[in-house]
């Protein structure tokens, strides 16, 4: 293998995984970019020996991207503020990090030949359907949250480079993740319910979404998936939904509740708030080979007994 790949927001929660699952010689160089604004040094710790790593501490709205991805085979950008919920609050920065920001990635990309891998978000429907696909029409792409509609927002502007013939990329629509990783945050649903489960808190969940059905992807699958579309060097344009499994919150819960046998639920409102339940398909990924194997159970096991001792725990 000698592609050179450079990874954008490589320290935080999927990138870090990316990163430290890396096998020599797997690629020829893997460049790591991130600003640190979320000061998660520790993704740069133990990483695997025998992989050629470069760190630029660098922020895609200011570093000379071209400069950076000079003779770099594949970019996957994943620099972006997620939290959905807080993106209501700081619209004019999503705006900025996760949509200028992509297109200035997208133009270095095309300056260069580089071809691009953009992890989207499944958040990007509001369908009424019970099971939706990529070709769903545009009037069920209806985004809850300021973060959502910017990554609609990149996805089109991709699209449409893609179709001018400007650049190579593949657009991925990820799940909600759940499982463990250097660089994890706990804004996401999963992630944040085995926190406050381990704490003793309260779960909190929105009101309208106690038996919506939702999208989920392991982390693990996350970058296997990525690896696939790198390694079978799959860059026409197309969009693909990357989800392990679909279940309703209850569920999840249902599924906490087998490791922390006290848990409290507190329905809360949000700015998120809707009557949309409904499953993504991801036959179209599928069809090219590839197979999920993230396990919900099993990803909150490991995240359960990776806080476990955060509050005297025992399973």
């Amino acid at each position: 293998m000698t592609n050179k790949i450079l990874i954008t927001g490589s320290l935080g929660h999927i990138g870090s995984k990316f990163i430290h699952n890396l096998k020599p010689r797997e690629y020829e160089e893997i460049i790591i970019v991130d600003n640190l604004s979320t000061q998660r040094y520790s993704s740069l710790f133990n990483l695997p020996k025998g992989v050629h790593y470069s760190f630029y501490e660098e922020d895609i709205l200011k570093a000379d991207l071209r400069s950076l991805f000079r003779n770099i085979d594949n970019v996957v950008h994943f620099a972006a503020i997620t939290d959905a919920t807080s993106s209501f609050e700081r619209k004019d920065e999503v705006e900025e990090v996760n949509y200028l920001g992509t297109k200035r990635v997208v133009e270095a990309c095309m300056a260069e030949g580089c071809k691009l891998i953009f992890p989207s978000t499944t958040s990007v429907y509001g369908t009424q359907k019970e099971l939706v696909d990529e070709d769903c029409e545009k009037s069920e792409l209806q985004p809850q949250s300021p973060y959502a509609e910017t990554k609609l927002k990149s996805e089109e502007f991709i699209s449409r480079m893609v179709s001018k013939g400007k650049v190579e990329a593949s657009i991925i629509r990820l799940g909600t993740i759940f499982g463990t990783s250097k660089g994890m945050r706990f804004h996401t649903a999963i992630n944040k319910f085995c926190w406050q489960a381990v704490l003793g808190q309260p779960l909190t969940v929105w009101k309208t979404a106690l038996n919506q059905k939702r999208p989920y992807l392991g982390i693990s699958d996350a970058i296997n998936a990525i690896k696939f579309f790198i390694n079978r060097d799959i860059f026409q344009g197309d969009i693909f939904n990357v989800v392990s499994s679909n279940y309703t919150v209850q569920e999840v819960i249902d599924s906490i509740q087998k490791h922390v046998e006290e848990v409290e639920v507190n329905l809360v409102e949000t700015q998120i708030m809707n009557q949309l339940s409904y499953e993504v398909s991801t036959k179209r990924i599928e069809s090219l080979g590839f197979n999920f194997q993230d396990d919900l159970e099993q990803g909150i096991e490991e995240t359960i007994k990776l806080l476990k001792n955060a509050n005297n725990f025992s399973s």
